[in-house]
């Protein structure tokens, strides 16, 4: 199904629903329980956590470009502060481990769908002097629950990644999370739900891997302890992810980010012992769908690399320093080195990517829950 998805989008084929119609009268009742439930309580405006991360490494190093595209889930919707948005997640992450500092620039909209992507790539083309270095997608949900056609959504997220790539922008995508672990909603719906959100996922990645970008499955927003711990997972309306949900999604598309930028060496031997393997893309897409966490990235057509990356340790987000006017790097800060004479960061938290208990080279087996203030 996702072959046939992905092959409507790229050759313009007729509409492939993710949902048989037969279905939807079975369970309109209780689609209507889960709209009274999902979002009964109140998730507050995203954020705004654009700026620039890691100013205790300036120097002579243009700061790198991070740019952020999709819905609520990449805006950070659920969450109160700047620091726990996923956005400001990955661009202290990538400021630690490429010890340079890191301008984030997210452009996602709540609510939006994959036809909103043309709109969000053209304001983040829109200053011509500086394309993104790298950018994330996180695209899929609104989707699925606004019945949006599979292949128009696919064509909508491939056509993105291409205009992307043109401008020389490594892709990361977070593919259509797992709308079955949702706690409100009850079979069959949430059967439904979550086959045709894999369904979608695998049909986005499968659209990405062609246009030269990765993906990584966020699927029920990366690990067993999303069903196991809802309450603690899912913020104030049950429907969008609390800041320990975000930092589990975070730390697992921040290995793949990094490796796409060269941060991390890249392996051509496969690791047995993390079941990646080097499959058709199809069967790639298919069972990275099925586990949380997975990349896939292109290798010689048909074929696509599966990947189960390390998870890394995120470092403690800061807040985002305004990103300064045009003028020479080692001017940016009013201390030469970033730093405050007393070591300390201005705001009283350690200076972007100096967190003592952040090991970028260690694997985050030891903390699977990291905590943040």
């Amino acid at each position: 199904m996702a072959r046939r998805i992905a092959a409507g989008a790229a050759y313009g084929g007729g509409s492939i629903g993710l949902l048989g119609a037969a279905a939807v009268g079975v369970v309109l009742a209780e689609v209507q329980l889960a709209k009274r439930q999902v979002g009964g309580g109140v998730a507050p405006v995203p954020p705004s956590a654009d700026g620039r991360y890691g100013v205790a490494f300036t120097g002579p190093a243009e700061p790198l470009l991070l740019g952020l595209l999709g819905d609520s889930t990449a805006a950070g919707q659920g969450v109160r502060r700047a620091g726990q948005t996923p956005g400001a997640l990955l661009a202290s992450g990538l400021a630690a481990v490429s010890e340079r500092p890191v301008d984030l620039r997210n452009v996602a909209q709540p609510g939006a769908r994959s036809d909103d992507l043309e709109r969000q790539v053209s304001v983040l083309l829109a200053d011509t002097s500086r394309t993104p270095d790298v950018c994330v997608i996180m695209i899929g949900a609104n989707d699925v629950t606004h019945r949006m056609p599979a292949t128009h959504s696919v064509r909508c997220l491939t056509t993105a990644v291409r205009r992307l790539r043109t401008t020389g922008a490594e892709v990361v995508v977070g593919t259509c999370p797992d709308l079955g672990t949702i706690e409100p909603v009850y079979q069959p719906l949430r059967w439904l739900a979550r086959r045709a959100s894999r369904q979608l996922a695998a049909a986005q990645t499968i659209g990405s891997v062609e246009q030269g970008g990765r993906t990584v499955s966020l699927g029920d927003l990366l690990g067993p302890e999303f069903e196991a711990n809802p309450r603690e997972l899912f913020g104030p309306d049950n429907y969008h992810p609390s800041a320990e949900g975000y930092a589990t999604a975070a730390m697992a598309l921040l290995p793949t980010l990094c490796a796409v930028l060269g941060l991390w060496p890249e392996s051509d031997r496969l690791d047995g012992s993390r079941r990646e393997d080097m499959l058709p893309v199809a069967k790639a897409a298919s069972q990275a769908a099925r586990e949380a966490g997975t990349e896939v990235t292109g290798a010689r057509a048909p074929w696509a690399l599966l990947k189960h990356r390390r998870r890394r340790r995120l470092p403690t987000a800061t807040e985002p320093q305004p990103q300064p006017q045009p003028e020479p790097l080692a001017r940016s800060h009013p201390y030469p080195d970033g730093q405050h004479p007393d070591g300390q960061h201005p705001d009283g938290q350690h200076p972007a990517g100096k967190n003592p208990d952040v090991h970028p080279g260690g694997d985050a087996g030891a903390d699977p829950a990291p905590r943040h203030a």
